[in-house]
């Protein structure tokens, strides 16, 4: 078999995604930080790892406080070449994500208003299994350099 002079390039065919179960509680967002960027470097947009993990934090900060579950699904999926998508699923379906207008002297509340302001687009899709809702998904996605 030859070898190839030039370097190979991995080119993206297909919409991968990496999700794990982890514990819901506060703790989890440092392992969520580090899953999140060392995917991201696999994928070479180390470019949105400060941003992902801010976002991951948070989501993970969120159905930690608002949540009764016991287990959260972190997911990293790159719905495109130039898009990735970072997100928490929980089965709390009832629950949902809303801006809030925390006031000067809060010591929390801002959350998703930093989501808000560092991803290019946010939301929560409800998850349903035998027609009955099963929990939700509250994600953020992120926008590589280029164009789609």
């Amino acid at each position: 078999m030859p070898i190839p002079r030039k370097p190979v390039e991995a080119v993206l065919t297909s919409h991968p995604t990496y999700s794990e179960v982890f514990p819901c509680e506060p703790s989890t967002a440092e392992t969520g930080r580090r899953l999140v960027r060392g995917v991201l470097g696999i994928w070479h947009l180390d470019d949105l790892a400060d941003r992902a993990e801010l976002i991951i934090t948070e989501l993970i900060a969120n159905a930690s406080r608002h949540t009764p579950c016991s287990e959260i699904r972190l997911v990293v999926g790159r719905p495109s070449a130039t898009r990735v998508r970072v997100g928490i699923a929980d089965e709390e379906p009832s629950r949902l994500p809303a801006l809030s207008h925390a006031g000067i002297e809060d010591e929390s509340g801002r959350g998703l208003l930093l989501v808000d302001a560092v991803a290019d687009r946010w939301g929560c899709d409800l998850q349903s299994a035998g027609g009955r809702l099963r929990g939700k998904e509250v994600w953020a996605e992120l926008r590589a350099g280029g164009d789609e």
